[in-house]
């Protein structure tokens, strides 16, 4: 297991339990924890086809609010993981798009970056195969903004319902507490959205040779809000100035035999001797009319933007290890939902989820007073009435605890309200119109070399090859053929699968 995906995920009971016995519980319907069934338990309620996900999807919610209260104290993903102290310089001028001053050229703002692996936990291999997260804290002038991303470009699901899901799958077995292919797989099935992400992972980027030798992105589409309060959609990548480099299964093995804090241990002494690591930041940006101009939904976080042209707006330079690592890389809280003005969330569903989901786990996690905490604090002082709560060092003082008021005004700026969208429809749980499921899968399976494109096949073919129920391992094989007749053909005859079954299979997916 070693070289086999190290991620997590929950799943759907489907042609497993043909030959297995049922208990009675598990044949009822879904509920939430209240008794009362569940009608949607795979899209969010969104204003519309296109519009912002509804705080009234309690299932939603209720999913992601049990999801981040899964673990006491460890981050219930991200766990291990090591952070360093930089700086950001702003180069381009890109007013036209955003008012966000952490953008105005010339500017130097202090930054917290966490890299970490996703699934296991906090003193696990880091070689283990699994997305690696690149979250990245500004302390801007106008309060913090933390880009939270991972190292490749996309992800497995498109919408937040089904992150506690696709986590739980991912994870290792309740029932044996062992990471299990049979588990992965059988979610997956039931997920073709993930064959992009699924492709890149068990490519030989799913096991970066260092920190310091990895991309960053923001995943998600968010908005860039202009001065006048006009709207551009954005996507963000990190372009590390060391070259990307990764570790092949055979190689990873070999450091995991010497250390398993080589990611950790790079990044520590390359600091430490000067060798600061540099990563430039660009930035995709559409137009809101341009949506519709692509055959998926840009908003989608299992696709890239290919052919959008990319624009470097500036340069990080990692430069200071933590001085205590539980109270800055430990305690660092990072969300989506920390933006600042000219930064807004797209309607993106998986970003929308996140949104809430993180900043929830970060209370939950660290503590109500979160924010009190040097590496979390803001560089310019907090002003609201949000008080007490535990850990609470704040020293609040006056009488005045609410808003509005005479005797102590907390004036707003108009000038930085959210932007406005107009919103079309009736509230509704559906999937989204464009799915496009397979051809990107495709298109990075064939921008491998060859030797990469057989790293690949032999990886997913080690995990796969493991999986005793035929329809799930017959239906992620038709996922692969669908994306790639040669991708899915090698790792067919990887797994010693019948060809002509997989064909067919494939033939009646719509892509």
């Amino acid at each position: 297991m070693k070289n086999s995906l190290k991620l997590a995920s929950s799943a759907v009971c489907a042609a497993v339990c043909v030959s297995v016995s049922v208990p009675v519980w598990a044949q009822q319907g879904l509920t939430r924890d209240n008794g009362a069934p569940v009608g949607d338990n795979q899209n969010s309620q969104t204003a519309g086809p296109g519009g912002p996900v509804l705080l009234q999807d309690v299932q939603l919610i209720q999913k992601l609010q049990r999801f981040d209260r899964e673990r006491i104290p460890e981050r219930v993903v991200h766990a291990r993981g090591t952070g360093a102290h930089g700086q950001f310089i702003a180069t381009a001028d890109i007013s036209a798009f955003t008012r966000a001053k952490v953008f105005v050229p010339g500017t130097t703002t202090p930054v917290f970056v966490r890299f970490s692996t996703v699934i296991h936990g906090n003193h696990s291999p880091e070689t283990l195969r699994d997305p690696r997260g690149f979250a990245t804290k500004f302390y801007t002038s106008e309060g913090n903004w933390d880009l939270v991303g991972n190292n490749l470009p996309i992800f497995f699901i498109r919408d937040a319902i089904k992150f506690p899901d696709m986590v739980h799958s991912l994870k290792p077995g309740p029932d044996t507490n062992v990471q299990d292919p049979n588990r992965v797989f059988d979610f997956f099935s039931h997920v073709p959205e993930a064959t992009h992400m699924l492709t890149r992972v068990y490519s030989d980027f799913g096991i970066p040779a260092s920190y310091r030798t990895m991309d960053g992105n923001g995943v998600h589409a968010y908005k860039f809000v202009d001065a006048r309060g006009a709207t551009t959609y954005v996507k963000f990548h990190w372009k590390s100035l060391q070259g990307q480099k990764n570790l092949t299964g055979a190689q990873a093995s070999t450091v995991q035999g010497q250390t398993f804090n080589h990611a950790s241990e790079d990044l520590i002494e390359a600091i430490s001797k000067g060798d600061f690591p540099k990563w430039d930041l660009y930035v995709q940006t559409l137009r809101p009319d341009q949506l519709d101009g692509f055959d998926f939904n840009p908003l989608d976080a299992t696709k890239v933007w290919n052919g959008v042209p990319e624009t470097k707006v500036g340069t990080m330079t990692l430069n200071r290890n933590p001085a205590n690592v539980f109270q800055e890389t430990e305690q660092a809280a990072f969300a989506p939902g920390n933006l600042v003005p000219g930064i807004e969330p797209s309607e993106d569903r998986l970003l929308q989820g996140r949104v809430f989901s993180y900043n929830d786990t970060q209370l939950y996690r660290v503590g109500t007073n979160v924010f009190q905490l040097p590496i979390n604090a803001p560089k310019g002082t907090s002003n609201n009435n949000n008080q007490d709560g535990e850990s609470n060092s704040a020293a609040r003082n006056g009488t005045v605890n609410y808003e509005p008021s005479r005797i102590a005004p907390k004036p707003q700026d108009a000038a930085v309200r959210y932007s406005s969208s107009a919103l079309a429809g009736s509230t509704q749980q559906a999937r989204i119109a464009k799915t496009l499921n397979f051809r990107q899968a495709g298109e990075f399976y064939r921008s491998l070399s060859k030797q990469d494109q057989a790293n690949l096949v032999a990886n997913l073919a080690g995990d796969l090859g493991k999986v005793k129920d035929d329809t799930t391992k017959y239906t992620m094989l038709s996922h692969f053929y669908k994306a790639d007749s040669q991708y899915g053909a090698a790792v067919a005859q990887a797994v010693k699968a019948d060809a002509g079954r997989v064909q067919r299979l494939a033939a009646a997916l719509s892509e």
